[in-house]
C-alpha cells in the first residue's frame, strides 16, 4: 500500500484509511459487532492500511474503544487520527444537535480539548495520538477564536500527545486562521464524485498551503458500490436519511449511471466501489478514509489503490456526473 507524507510532519499514512464511524453503531449505523470489528481493523493492518481514522463522537466513544482494542499490541503499525470539538459531558458549548438522549455541543476551548484528549487516550489505550482534529469548528454563541484553540493543540503537540494537527469541516477563511496560529498539516472533508464542493476552494488552498487531504464518504454512504437498489428503503433514523442523494427519484439515477459503468468494471478487472475509489484518488485528494464492517470490505478497498485509470476513463466519470447533476 503507497504510503504518502502528511502535511510538512514526518508522518506517512496509506493513501487508503479506515475510516470507522459505522463501527461505533448506534441509531445511525445499528448495532456493531464488536469482535468482527476488531477482525475488521485487524485485517486493515494486515492488508497495509497504516491509517485508522477515528472519533469520540462515533457511537459516543464506542468506536474509540473498539479500535483500541483491535490495535492492543500493535500500536507502532498504526497512525491514528482522532478528533476533539464535539462535547456531551456537560453544558459547555454551542448546541449542535440531539442524539440518542444526548446534547451534543460545539466546544473547542482549551479546557474541553484537554478532557477531550485525555478521555481518547484512555479509549484508545495509547499515551499519543498521530493526528488530532478539530472535528466541527466553533460557532456562536459559545464561539472559541482559532487562535485560542490552536494554541492549545500547539501545546499538547509541543508536549509529545499529538504529532500533527488537523481540521475538518472548515472554510478556507478557517484554513488561513490555522495556518497563521500554528502548525496545520491537514484537513479532512466529506468528498466523493456527487459530492465535489471542496474543489472550488478548498483544494486549491491546500495545495498551495501544502496541506493533506483526508476524503471522507468517497463511496456515498455505500450508495456508489452498486449495492444499494432501487427498491432500497431509507429508515429516517440511520445516518443515510440525510443524504440527498438517497432520495429515490436521485438515486434511480445515480444507479442507472452506474449500470452504465459495466465495460469500465470489465475493463480494469474490478468492482464498481474499486473504480470508484481509483477515480477518487485520480483527484487532488492524498488519502481516502473507506469505512468497513467486515473484513471483505477492507479486501476490496486495498485492491482499488491499485487501480490506475486512464485520462479518457477519467473524463468520462467525470461528464456522466455532470450530466447526472443537470438532471
Amino acid at each position: 500500500m503507497k504510503k504518502i507524507k502528511i502535511g510538512s510532519s514526518d508522518i506517512k499514512a496509506s493513501l487508503i484509511g479506515l475510516g470507522t464511524w459505522a463501527i461505533g453503531g448506534g441509531e445511525w449505523w445499528g448495532e456493531s459487532e464488536e469482535e468482527l470489528s476488531i477482525k475488521t481493523i485487524q485485517a486493515a493492518i494486515d492488508s497495509g492500511i497504516n491509517l485508522i481514522d477515528t472519533a469520540p463522537g462515533y457511537g459516543f466513544g464506542k468506536s474509540e474503544e473498539i479500535v483500541g482494542r483491535a490495535i492492543k499490541n500493535r500500536r507502532s503499525e498504526v497512525i491514528i487520527s482522532t478528533k476533539c470539538g464535539l462535547w456531551w459531558q456537560d453544558s459547555r458549548g454551542s448546541e449542535f444537535f440531539k442524539h440518542e438522549n444526548q446534547t451534543v455541543n460545539r466546544s473547542l476551548e482549551p479546557d474541553t480539548i484537554k478532557a477531550e484528549i485525555e478521555l481518547s487516550l484512555k479509549r484508545l489505550n495509547t499515551d499519543y495520538i498521530d493526528v488530532y482534529f478539530t472535528h466541527w469548528q466553533s460557532m456562536e454563541p459559545h464561539f472559541t477564536p482559532i487562535k485560542e484553540t490552536m494554541d492549545c493543540l500547539m501545546d499538547l503537540k509541543r508536549q509529545g500527545v499529538i504529532k500533527a494537527i488537523g481540521a475538518s469541516n472548515v472554510t478556507r477563511e478557517n484554513i488561513c486562521e490555522y495556518t497563521k496560529y500554528g502548525e496545520l498539516d491537514v484537513i479532512q472533508e466529506k468528498y466523493s464524485m456527487l459530492d465535489r464542493r471542496i474543489e472550488q476552494e478548498l483544494i486549491p488552498e491546500c495545495i498551495s498551503s501544502d496541506l493533506s487531504i483526508f476524503a471522507y464518504s468517497p463511496i456515498e454512504q455505500g450508495l456508489l458500490t452498486g449495492k444499494i437498489g432501487r427498491d432500497y428503503v431509507v429508515n429516517p433514523k440511520e445516518a443515510r436519511a440525510s443524504n440527498p442523494w438517497m432520495a429515490k427519484d436521485r438515486r434511480e439515477l445515480v444507479i442507472s449511471m452506474l449500470e452504465s459503468w459495466q465495460e469500465l468494471t470489465a475493463k480494469y478487472n474490478c468492482t464498481l466501489t474499486q473504480l470508484v475509489l481509483a477515480w477518487t484518488h485520480s483527484q487532488a485528494v492524498t488519502h481516502i478514509l473507506c469505512g468497513a464492517r467486515k473484513p471483505s470490505h477492507i479486501t476490496e478497498a486495498t485492491f482499488s489503490a491499485e487501480i490506475e485509470l486512464n485520462e479518457e476513463d477519467i473524463k468520462r466519470m467525470k461528464n456522466d456526473v455532470l450530466n447526472l447533476e443537470r438532471k
